[in-house]
């Protein structure tokens, strides 16, 4: 009887040094779990990233160079605004550097406005996209030209909705080829300079007061550029659809929601109006992290940064490292923050690992078919 009690206790403890053993096991496992499941600031350089939305506009590898320092590949997207070079020049410069950098480099192509109102327009320009897609483009891009420039023979504005265009967009969605499009503009267009709520915005539209609608009231009104992106939208589900600059509801995530719920064919990338979402979140910080998870697998990420003009390398270098590496701060850390572009602070939203993936990476892959083609 003595050596069963002692033989009992022994397996007592024996079990239960078993199972505290498993404790330690799965605490231990549980504490790495946590500590992977985010990454942290210095992870920047060793995560595959894209950049969605850049243009290049001269032949000039300096982007490139920081994009491959930076572990990013890139969209170069043709545009036809008055002051870019003509949209033949960009696809030649794209095609030169996708040639060197098969690597790190994609690109979207775009079609003309010129003679809309002939009788070969659609033809013309459906042939023009197809030698582009022939010459490795992947994407088209369409402008705010479109809604805010453009005007028929009769002297009326020509909207996204308009049924000329439909062929376009009947024959990217029998290719399934993507369409990013810039429709409209932030709402603060719409208001004085001073009542703009990002400085940014504030200094673009004092330098182009053409596109400053609050100067122009003759011309269509914020609602029905968004209403007319939203036709498309609709009479199109089968066109896989990329909202630049936040879809042009940069101001209220809740906005943005209603438009991805009703539209699944469209995404949206975050050029130039990060901002937005930055200010959003100095009052609201926990719906605009929400808004992130819950759409996770719609926003791509994107910055609108451009080579071009009269700017050294080191300092284009900069310019591009700094901007990439104050929104991978914002979106995977959790510190204080603050903006050039208004006033107060904001913590960094710090998203899972798994969404940062999305955003960076495998949604460009998603929506972009062909994007990855050459790495």
């Amino acid at each position: 009887m003595k050596f069963y009690k002692q033989f009992s206790y022994l397996g007592l403890l024996i079990v239960s040094v078993f199972l505290w053993q498993c404790s330690l096991t799965k605490t231990a496992s549980n504490n790495a779990t946590d500590g992977n499941s985010y990454y942290s600031v210095n992870d920047f350089k060793t995560i595959l990233k894209y950049d969605t939305h850049v243009h290049l506009n001269v032949y000039d590898t300096t982007f490139i160079h920081q994009a491959r320092a930076d572990n990013f590949r890139l969209l170069a997207v043709n545009v036809n605004p008055a002051y870019y070079p003509p949209i033949e020049e960009q696809r030649s410069i794209a095609m030169r550097l996708l040639q060197v950098y098969p690597d790190r480099l994609a690109y979207a192509t775009t079609f003309s406005l010129e003679n809309w109102d002939s009788d070969d327009w659609q033809q013309k320009q459906l042939a023009y996209l197809k030698e582009s897609f022939d010459k490795g483009a992947i994407a088209v891009k369409v402008w705010k030209n479109v809604g805010m420039e453009l005007k028929d023979k009769n002297g009326k504005f020509v909207m996204i909705d308009n049924p000329k265009l439909d062929p376009i967009f009947d024959y990217l969605a029998k290719q399934h080829i993507p369409l990013i499009g810039h429709l409209g503009e932030p709402q603060n267009a719409w208001l004085p300079l001073e009542k703009m709520t990002i400085k940014g915005n504030q200094s673009y539209f004092s330098k182009h007061p053409e596109y400053h609608m609050y100067l122009h009231p003759e011309y269509p009104s914020y609602d029905a550029q968004i209403q007319a992106r939203d036709n498309i939208l609709a009479k199109h589900p089968g066109l896989q659809f990329i909202g630049a600059h936040l879809g042009s509801l940069e101001w209220s995530t809740d906005e943005l929601a209603k438009r991805l719920d009703k539209f699944p064919n469209m995404a949206i990338d975050m050029a130039a109006r990060i901002s937005h979402l930055q200010l959003q979140a100095v009052t609201d910080y926990e719906k605009v992290r929400n808004f992130f998870i819950k759409y996770q697998d719609r926003i791509i990420y994107a910055t609108d940064l451009e080579a071009g003009g009269t700017i050294n390398a080191p300092e284009l270098e900069k310019r591009i490292h700094d901007s990439w590496l104050r929104d991978w701060n914002f979106l995977v850390g959790d510190a204080m923050l603050q903006s050039t572009n208004f006033e107060g602070a904001f913590k960094g939203l710090k998203l899972p690992r798994a969404v940062v993936d999305k955003i960076y990476r495998t949604n460009a892959e998603k929506w972009f078919p062909g994007i990855n083609k050459n790495k």
